[in-house]
């Protein structure tokens, strides 16, 4: 069901946000606490995502367990960034184990990530499918559902629409499209985030100058509020807005 993370805030390492904490990311790769009926392991690839400073992101994916990657360790140690988007996969059945199938999907200063499955992969999506332009889909970065959410995402904002609007109308659309699919999109472009919370699990953890979304607490700081079900966020490292999906 993957397990996936977005920070905003003073710079911090690597380490900090996917090693050192009690229950990390890298921990929850191997033992999540909610993967809510989805598998019981992330070990189908992995990616960071971070922004070195005012241009676009860099991104390390691998299609291997994060637990299992020799490089990242001292890469995540002297990594500094003050925006972040991880994310630790587990493939469903039937799709690809590659690297291009990991999390975070990427174009310009854009980072997307999905936590959950589209019911009724493929049909039920063709429809939607039809909606984007030829070369979207023909150079989808993987066969995956997540791979065509991005798509989706994506064709709206390059078509204008704000990352709010953009996720809440594909949440919307692949909701009626797909009944019981879950559907926990993270999305940022290094200033601001926004996710929704569809049929999984989402937590924020928010102090005056940051943000944390995560899948799942790392830590037992008192400060984690679990997010509402059929919930949109929009946050910023000083504000966090949680508003109810339409439709919900």
């Amino acid at each position: 069901m993957c397990r996936h993370l977005g920070y905003l805030g003073p710079p911090l390492s690597l380490r900090a946000l996917l090693y050192d904490p009690p229950d990390s990311l890298v921990r929850q790769s191997w033992a999540p606490r909610d993967m809510r009926g989805g598998g019981t392991v992330n070990a189908d690839g992995f990616g960071v995502g971070w922004y070195p400073g005012e241009g676009d992101p860099v991104r390390y994916r691998r299609a291997q367990p994060i637990w299992s990657d020799v490089t990242l360790p001292a890469l995540a140690g002297v990594t500094l960034a003050g925006a972040v988007l991880a994310a630790v996969r587990s493939g469903t059945v039937g799709m690809p184990v590659q690297e291009s199938a990991a999390a975070p999907f990427a174009e310009g200063r854009w980072l997307f990530s999905h936590n959950g499955v589209v019911r009724g992969w493929p049909d039920a999506l063709v429809p939607l499918a039809d909606t984007l332009p030829v070369r979207d889909l023909l150079t989808l970065d993987a066969p995956t559902d997540s791979a065509l959410l991005w798509a989706l995402v994506r064709h709206r904002l390059r078509a204008g629409a704000d990352p709010a609007e953009a996720v809440t109308e594909t949440v919307a659309e692949v909701s009626e499209a797909a009944p019981g699919s879950r559907l926990n999109l993270l999305l940022t472009d290094g200033r601001t985030m926004v996710a929704t919370v569809a049929g999984h699990a989402m937590s924020v953890l928010a102090t005056p100058d940051s943000v944390l979304l995560a899948s799942e607490p790392h830590d037992d700081d008192p400060g984690w509020r679990s997010l509402p079900d059929r919930h949109l966020v929009v946050a910023t490292s000083t504000s966090v807005r949680v508003r109810a999906l339409a439709g919900a």
